[in-house]
C-alpha cells in the first residue's frame, strides 16, 4: 500500500492533508493548527520526499525514518507536519478495514466525559464562572478548565488579583459537585506556583496545569512533589527524549500531549505507552475544535490509562472564527457533557468542500 500522493490545503490556522495510495483509495489528516500555512511547506519540503513511494501501512518505521533523515530539524515544525501524514494514513487504514480509528487502535467507539475548556484570560472572573454556569445548565457540564496566571507571565497575573478572585468565585458559582482544573501555562516560578496551588486545593481544585515554563522540568517537579493535586503537563513536548525524561523523573502527574504537536497518533501511542507503564494517565492536550480533537476522542477510547474526561473548547466563532465550518456535519455534538465516537470508518468526518475551495493548495506525488 505505497503513498502516492500527498496534497495539502491550508490557510493560516488549519492545513488539511490528503493522502492517495497507488490503488487510489485516499484518507485525511491534519497538520498541527496556527502558522499551518507555514507547516504545510514543511510538509511538502521536509516530510512528503520521505514518504511518497513508502508503505502506508509501517506507521512507526515511516515517522522514524523522517525524523532520522531530518536530523537537523528536531523541533516542533517538522512534527507538526508529521502529524498531517500519520493522521491521514490512519484515516486510509480505517476507511480500507471499514472500521474507526478507535478500533484499529484496540478501541470501541462510544461517548466520552468532557471537560469544558475556557481558552480567555481576558474575562473578568465572575463572568466566567457565569459562562461556564450556563453551560453546565445547558449542555450537562460537570467538569472545567479555566486560566489563571498570565502566560508565560514570570509570576505575573493577567491582572493584579484576577487569579485569587477567579478561583473562589467558580467554585462558589459552580458548586461542589464541579470538577475544577485549572490552565496557568508556564505562568509561575516553582515557588510562586506552590503558594497559588495551597489555594487552589483550599478551593478543591483538582489539576493544575503547566504551572512553570514548560522546559523547565525541574521546577514542575518541585511543584508536583510539594502539592496534593495533579500536577499536569506536556503539550508543547515533541521530543521522545524528553517525555522519557519527563515521565521518568515523575515531573508530573498526567501526561498531557498533544497529537498535533507531538507529531501524529503513532508517537502519541508511544508516549502513552510510557506513562502506562510508569502508572500515570493521559489526558492530551486537545485546545480547539478541529480535527485534533477527533483525534483525541479515538484515542481516549483506546488506550488503558486515559485520564477521566476529554479537553473540549468552549469557545466559538467570536474568539476562533477560523474554526468555523470546518466539516459536514457537526462530529462534536455535547450530549450530557460528553461527545460521542461515531462507529464511522477512520476519522468519520467530511472536511467541507467548500472550506477546501477556498485553501491554498499545494501537491507532492511520485513521478
Amino acid at each position: 500500500m505505497k503513498i502516492k500522493r500527498l496534497e495539502t490545503f491550508s490557510n493560516e490556522y488549519v492545513g488539511f492533508v490528503r493522502l492517495t495510495a497507488e490503488d487510489g483509495s485516499s484518507g485525511w489528516g491534519q497538520v498541527s493548527t496556527y502558522n499551518a500555512d507555514i507547516t504545510a511547506q514543511v510538509f511538502h519540503r521536509q516530510v512528503a520526499p520521505w514518504a511518497l513511494g513508502e508503505d502506508a501501512l509501517h506507521i512507526d518505521a515511516l515517522m522514524d525514518r523522517i525524523v532520522e533523515k531530518e536530523h537537523k530539524f528536531p523541533g516542533s515544525y517538522l512534527r507538526r507536519a508529521m502529524a498531517g501524514l500519520d493522521t491521514a494514513i490512519w484515516d486510509l487504514r480505517g476507511k480500507q478495514q471499514q472500521k474507526p480509528v478507535c478500533e484499529l487502535l484496540g478501541g470501541s467507539p462510544g461517548w466520552l466525559r468532557c471537560y469544558a475548556s475556557s481558552m480567555r484570560r481576558d474575562i473578568e472572573p465572575h463572568a466566567e464562572a457565569r459562562r461556564l454556569q450556563e453551560l453546565r445548565d445547558r449542555q450537562g457540564y460537570d467538569a472545567f478548565k479555566f486560566r489563571i496566571a498570565s502566560e508565560c507571565g514570570r509570576d505575573r497575573d493577567e491582572w493584579p488579583g484576577r487569579t485569587e478572585e477567579i478561583v473562589p468565585a467558580v467554585r462558589s458559582t459552580l458548586g461542589d459537585n464541579a470538577t475544577l482544573l485549572v490552565d496557568a501555562n508556564s505562568g509561575y516560578s516553582a515557588q510562586k506556583a506552590i503558594e497559588v496551588g495551597r489555594m487552589l486545593e483550599d478551593n478543591g481544585v483538582v489539576h493544575l496545569e503547566e504551572p512553570c515554563p514548560y522546559w523547565d522540568l525541574d521546577a514542575t517537579k518541585q511543584v508536583s512533589d510539594a502539592l496534593s493535586l495533579d500536577v499536569t503537563g506536556g503539550e508543547q513536548d515533541c521530543d521522545l527524549v524528553i517525555w522519557r525524561q519527563m515521565i521518568a523523573m515523575r515531573a508530573v502527574d498526567v501526561i498531557q500531549p498533544d497529537i498535533c504537536y507531538i507529531g501524529g497518533i503513532a508517537r502519541a501511542l508511544r508516549v502513552a505507552r510510557m506513562a502506562a507503564d510508569a502508572g500515570l494517565p493521559c489526558t492530551p492536550h486537545s485546545a480547539n475544535l478541529s480535527m485534533v480533537t477527533l483525534f483525541t476522542m479515538h484515542l481516549l477510547r483506546a488506550i488503558p490509562n486515559a485520564g477521566p474526561y476529554l479537553e473540549f473548547s468552549i469557545e466559538g466563532a467570536d474568539y476562533y472564527p477560523w474554526q468555523q465550518e470546518l466539516f459536514v456535519g457537526d462530529p462534536f455534538a455535547v450530549t450530557d457533557g460528553g461527545v460521542t465516537v461515531s462507529d464511522a470508518p477512520g476519522w468519520g468526518v467530511e472536511i467541507n468542500p467548500q472550506w477546501l475551495e477556498r485553501a491554498h493548495y499545494q501537491v507532492s506525488e511520485t513521478g
